[in-house]
């Protein structure tokens, strides 16, 4: 035995976790299986306690009744805005009908350059009006924080009650984790200079929600 393997060894003993094997088992089944905590009973429509708590964080929101409906909505948001007509977009929602809306929609990263990023989501959560957003080579995470505008379609079926609830869903459907997992709660802020809150100090200064009914 080496000294370093007789040291941790040592150490091992005296903190009375010499089966690592166990505890590693332990570990992974306590994961598996979660135990919840208490969680807020949710009463009435989430779709419409999601967009309470997004209007609260200052996101703009609007409602359509199909993914069809999608381009022409985000058209009449980027005219509203005086933003150009043009966006990057995450794979999983590039293949709507951009060009229909007179749009120039690009799916690829974005870059400095970018004003408007266009995202799908994995899941809303309605209890905290959040976004959650999964990365991976379809759903880049700069289209969603790079940009200075960041437009999310958002399906309503996909609107889930609590974080326990989108974690659940994520395990689920996935069973680990991607490389990362991305909350949105509104456009980004500080309050670090004299307690006044800035938009877009870290992130996009605008978030606009599409809540998209039907099928997605």
């Amino acid at each position: 035995m080496s000294a370093r393997a007789e040291i941790l060894q040592r150490v091992r003993a005296g903190l009375g976790r010499g089966d690592a094997a166990a505890r590693r088992a332990a570990a992974e089944a306590s994961i598996s299986n979660p135990t919840r905590g208490p969680q807020p009973q949710l009463a009435g429509d989430l779709v419409a306690r999601f967009a309470s708590k997004a209007h609260y964080l200052a996101s703009s929101v609007a409602r359509v009744g199909s993914p069809a409906e999608v381009p022409a909505a985000v058209a009449r948001y980027l005219n509203e805005q005086g933003l150009p007509p043009q966006a990057v977009a995450t794979g999983d929602v590039a293949r709507l009908d951009w060009i229909g809306a007179a749009l120039a929609v690009s799916e690829r990263v974005a870059v400095d350059a970018d004003q408007t990023g266009i995202s799908g989501c994995f899941c809303a959560i309605a209890e905290t009006g959040t976004l959650m957003l999964l990365s991976g080579p379809q759903t880049p995470a700069s289209v969603s924080l790079l940009p200075e505008t960041h437009i999310a379609v958002v399906p309503v079926g996909r609107i889930v009650a609590t974080m326990e609830d989108a974690f659940a869903l994520l395990r689920a459907e996935h069973g680990g984790l991607p490389r990362a997992v991305n909350f949105i709660s509104g456009p980004s802020r500080t309050g670090d200079i004299e307690q006044t809150i800035v938009l877009g100090a870290h992130g996009p200064c605008r978030v606009h929600l599409i809540l998209v009914e039907g099928n997605s």
